[in-house]
């Protein structure tokens, strides 16, 4: 019962029978109407909690202002708003913890778009090809033996 495939018109019939179906993304919701979701940058892990509101950004129990003091960190964390036209629609409740405050910004900028898509899945594409939905894979390099740092060796001598 295995039918040959002779021609290309035959193989692409078999191949249009086969497609599966891109997966449905449905909204993720606890029992307190928030969305939720992890985001992860280098060392720093982030949970960021969304709902409707209106636009109060809390990290760590501080103000988005006093928690990321430079603007660059705040423009970071609010590029998946920006991008998907929602700044001052939500309430964001954030905890982060590890790394430095650059990778904590990346960290949560990670968690919101996840969490966003969570909360409104039509947003999923714009999200995505921004970039914003990939974890960022780069980390530190490790220190290697024989080496002062990851790749710098000890200062050579001839004499």
């Amino acid at each position: 019962m295995v039918e040959t495939i002779s021609s290309l018109q035959d193989l692409k019939a078999a191949t249009m029978d086969v497609q599966p179906d891109a997966p449905v993304y449905v909204q993720k919701l606890d029992k307190l109407g928030r969305a939720y979701a992890t985001g992860k940058r280098k060392d720093a892990v982030a949970r960021v909690w969304i709902k409707p509101g209106t636009g109060k950004i809390t990290v760590n129990d501080r103000e988005i202002t006093v928690y990321f003091a430079r603007p660059v960190l705040r423009m970071i964390v609010q590029q998946p708003l920006v991008i998907a036209k929602r700044l001052g629609q939500y309430d964001l409740m954030v905890t982060v913890a590890g790394g430095g405050l650059s990778g904590q910004a990346g960290a949560v900028r990670h968690g919101l778009a996840k969490a966003l898509t969570n909360f409104e899945p039509d947003l999923r594409p714009a999200l995505k090809k921004e970039g914003f939905l990939t974890r960022d894979p780069r980390v530190v390099e490790r220190k290697k033996y024989g080496k002062k740092k990851a790749r710098r060796s000890f200062q050579f001598s001839k004499r």
